[in-house]
């Protein structure tokens, strides 16, 4: 199907870290024809949403994304997915930066993308650094207890029996709700032990 018989479609990108974040923040208020949501971790390369929306985006679509950290995790990945997009005629919107690359841009609209995308790098850098001194704070004052288990031991326990059973863990992890990662990290722990 060409651009011109669908008619030119304002694609939205999505990704949430974890999946209780509001996923509907985003793009609040944005015209959007049609929405892909990846509920993944930071550091998970794994996007399948995000490779279902670059399969799905042609050329007079423009692809939004609420910021430049939603759509890459780290600058060399943020410049290859923009010039990729804007080289097939695919402008790219970044709401919270309020920039749009088009292909066309002049030298210094590439400079701004690789100085926003240095910038939201060093931002998350910055966040990461806090967060694990405010936890080793925490930890020294004896008020860190870590993260919440993801499940009751009765549901591990269930799990874990289920999965030695023999039944599929992807079908697992989704009537779980949680992540793949965390259901191996479950199958490995003896029993009587939690996680997180």
């Amino acid at each position: 199907m060409t651009a011109a018989k669908r008619g030119g479609k304002r694609v939205g990108y999505v990704r949430v870290s974890t999946l209780d974040q509001n996923t509907e923040r985003q793009l609040e208020g944005v015209a959007v024809d049609k929405v892909f949501t990846d509920k993944a971790s930071g550091k998970d390369t794994n996007r399948p949403q995000l490779k279902a929306a670059l399969d799905y985006l042609r050329e007079g679509d423009v692809f939004v994304v609420h910021s430049m950290d939603r759509l890459a995790r780290n600058l060399d990945d943020l410049r290859r997915i923009v010039l990729d997009l804007t080289r097939k005629g695919i402008p790219v919107e970044f709401i919270k930066e309020r920039l749009t690359f088009t292909g066309e841009d002049s030298p210094m609209s590439t400079l701004l993308l690789s100085v926003m995308g240095a910038f939201a790098e060093f931002e998350r850098a910055l966040l990461r650094e806090r967060q694990r001194e405010g936890i080793a704070v925490a930890k020294n004052k004896g008020l860190y207890k870590g993260r919440k288990p993801s499940l009751s031991p009765q549901r591990a326990a269930e799990l874990r029996s289920r999965l030695l059973a023999g039944e599929r863990k992807a079908s697992l992890a989704r009537e779980f709700q949680i992540s793949r990662e965390t259901l191996y990290r479950y199958a490995r722990q003896p029993h009587g032990e939690d996680s997180s």
